[in-house]
């Protein structure tokens, strides 16, 4: 709860000159967001060319850990990040466990084929080590937030907050790039780019028209999983209504 809160209350800070208008913004305009991930240029480069090559709202990278020193990376942000089903990247059993973080998108085919070719695909939440969005609901009054206990809302990270605002908004074109492959340490990176590949390696048979991607509209549900072991399905825009007739 308090990291959460402190990081709503620094994301917005850093954002602070742009909702002032004190830098030069506008609709148009592109804001990055990089953890503390190890990036090349390249894989921020990507990202902000895909969302405006996409006409994206948001594009997200992919972002890898290797648990317990293994061989081979799972993919990380998992409590934020949900598929354009609504649904976690990967299985988490009904324990917490991991046991099946290799196995990703097991019941989104679609998904999976374009995540394996990497290839762009519409998720309905992301952040993913590094992120990029337009700044237009910026301008429009969105902010980062914490979630509305007075309206029982699904406990959550401040991202997919984010996104869940953006997508009430209409900035509902979210991506994931599974070209732009990040890790949280500099060696570990230098393992993955091994195993994944560099973004420039990765797109060089890629045609334009490939990337393309045929928006949907949200899903009905969203997963909400405020602990691994507790998870629910509910309606993506829960509390939502409640807070556009109390604001």
């Amino acid at each position: 709860n308090d990291r959460i809160g402190k990081l709503v209350k620094l994301r917005n800070l850093v954002l602070g000159p742009l909702f002032k208008k004190e830098v030069n913004v506008s609709e148009e305009t592109t804001v990055v967001f990089i953890n503390d991930v190890a990036a090349c240029t390249e894989d921020i480069l990507e990202l902000v060319l895909r969302r405006r090559n996409l006409n994206a709202d948001m594009t997200c990278a992919m972002d890898w850990t290797f648990p317990g020193g293994a061989d081979d990376p799972t993919f990380y942000d998992v409590w934020i990040a949900r598929d354009g089903q609504g649904d976690t990247f990967f299985r988490i059993g009904e324990n917490g466990n991991w046991e099946r973080a290799w196995e990703l998108f097991p019941d989104n085919p679609q998904t999976k084929a374009r995540f394996e070719t990497h290839l762009p695909f519409q998720v309905f939440a992301c952040w993913n080590g590094a992120t990029a969005f337009t700044a237009a609901p910026l301008l429009e009054g969105l902010r980062f937030r914490m979630v509305n206990g007075t309206a029982d809302e699904c406990w959550q990270g401040e991202p997919e907050l984010f996104c869940k605002d953006m997508t009430f908004r209409g900035y509902d074109r979210i991506a994931v790039i599974p070209s732009v492959n990040l890790e949280y340490d500099n060696e570990r990176a230098r393992r993955l780019k091994m195993n994944k590949g560099y973004v420039t390696n990765l797109v060089q048979d890629i045609q334009e028209n490939d990337n393309r991607i045929v928006w949907q509209d949200p899903p009905e549900n969203v997963l909400c999983m405020p602990e691994f072991h507790r998870q629910s399905w509910r309606q993506w825009n829960e509390t939502l209504h409640w807070r556009e007739d109390n604001n």
